[in-house]
């Protein structure tokens, strides 16, 4: 299989995909099923607004599903690491931008739990692969589009 073909997540964040596939598949489906049922009501297809936005609806509500499916069927479970020595996934690392000297504390997760402004970065962006596997107290450089950045790791938490 592909590396691209697959999603790494935490068993937590494959339990929520599936709960809220299967609210898509069931609760969901049927609302838009009401709703297009509705519409037809309405007389001439043609030209009912609603009927065409129920059926916009229902081709957006089964893309989502089909996303799921996609993202649960080739789900990667990753561990959190226990190693409290090295950045590993489920670690809680502070570091400190040696340029500016803020301190700033991150999460390090896998890509679909990432998101920035909570604080939980993406062991697959490039701030995350440059933090992977380094210890308390190395500097690390990282690339970005404003050019080389670098940090100090100042501490390791699980």
């Amino acid at each position: 299989m592909a590396e691209s073909n697959r999603y790494r997540m935490s068993s937590q964040r494959l339990e929520e995909l599936k709960e809220e596939l299967l609210y898509l598949q069931t609760v969901r489906e049927k609302e838009v099923a009401e709703q297009i049922k509705e519409a037809r009501s309405f007389g001439d297809l043609s030209e009912n607004s609603e009927y065409d936005e129920a059926k916009t609806e229902q081709g957006k509500l089964y893309s989502k599903i089909a996303e799921m499916q996609d993202l649960i069927e080739h789900a990667v479970i990753v561990e959190e690491s226990n190693d409290i020595d090295s950045v590993g996934i489920g670690s809680v690392v502070t570091v400190k931008d040696l340029e500016t000297g803020e301190t700033m504390k991150y999460k390090l997760v896998g890509s679909q739990e990432a998101n920035p402004m909570e604080g939980r970065i993406s062991d697959d962006s490039p701030f995350g692969k440059g933090l992977y596997g380094h210890s308390k107290g190395d500097t690390v450089d990282v690339e970005a589009p404003a050019g080389t950045l670098r940090y100090e790791i100042l501490n390791i938490e699980k």
